[in-house]
């Protein structure tokens, strides 16, 4: 039997262009599961109850909270895409790999798989031992892919401290949540319907 040698193993860098529809998705899929077991686990260690995150609170505040922060990103995201150049929002391709050719259920079904996942871990997990501040610096770095590019990066950082700060005021992780989910699903909207030029 021939034994495994790690040091065999190689690292190739792969553009967004080599990877194929169904690996991306298996891709994306993976790494939510990954970040939403992580959030657990950590929510878990910190000795809270996962369950009592998700509680839905009595009232709308909440909801208003994150329809109310969800509208001012929005707008916010399409002032800065009219009059910033586009090389300077440029991602690598992935956010049009991801939503341009994706039915309109699939959008919604990836805009809430990621919320959620997301939510957990940053908001539910990181920030009740680092803080808005601080998981919103490590919330801009794990977005990788902005992070050739000031403009896009300040975005993500601001967006995260945004969902914190909500969070904070609410009392309640469906606020991040709700903002985020209708973040991805109206942006992942206008890249779907975006018309060439």
């Amino acid at each position: 039997m021939k034994k495994f040698d790690i040091r065999k193993i190689r690292f190739k860098k792969v553009t967004i262009d080599q990877i194929d529809d169904r690996l991306l998705l298996i891709n994306l899929y993976a790494t939510q599961a990954v970040t939403f077991i992580i959030g657990l686990i950590w929510i878990l260690f910190q000795h809270r109850n996962p369950f009592l995150l998700y509680a839905l609170p009595s009232g709308w505040k909440f909801l208003l909270w994150g329809l109310g922060l969800a509208a001012a990103v929005i707008a916010v995201d399409l002032l800065v895409s009219r009059f910033v150049p586009e090389e300077a929002g440029d991602d690598g391709g992935v956010n049009d790999r991801i939503f341009k050719n994706r039915p309109i259920w699939h959008i919604v079904v990836l805009s809430l798989i990621v919320s959620i996942c997301e939510e957990t871990l940053f908001r539910g997990a990181i920030q009740h031992n680092l803080g808005p501040y601080w998981t919103s610096i490590v919330f801009a770095a794990i977005h990788v892919r902005y992070l050739r590019h000031w403009i896009p990066t300040g975005l993500v950082f601001s967006i995260s401290y945004a969902l914190g700060w909500i969070y904070i005021q609410t009392g309640s992780l469906w606020a991040p949540i709700i903002a985020h989910f209708v973040i991805d699903m109206v942006m992942g909207f206008v890249i779907r319907f975006r018309r060439e030029t």
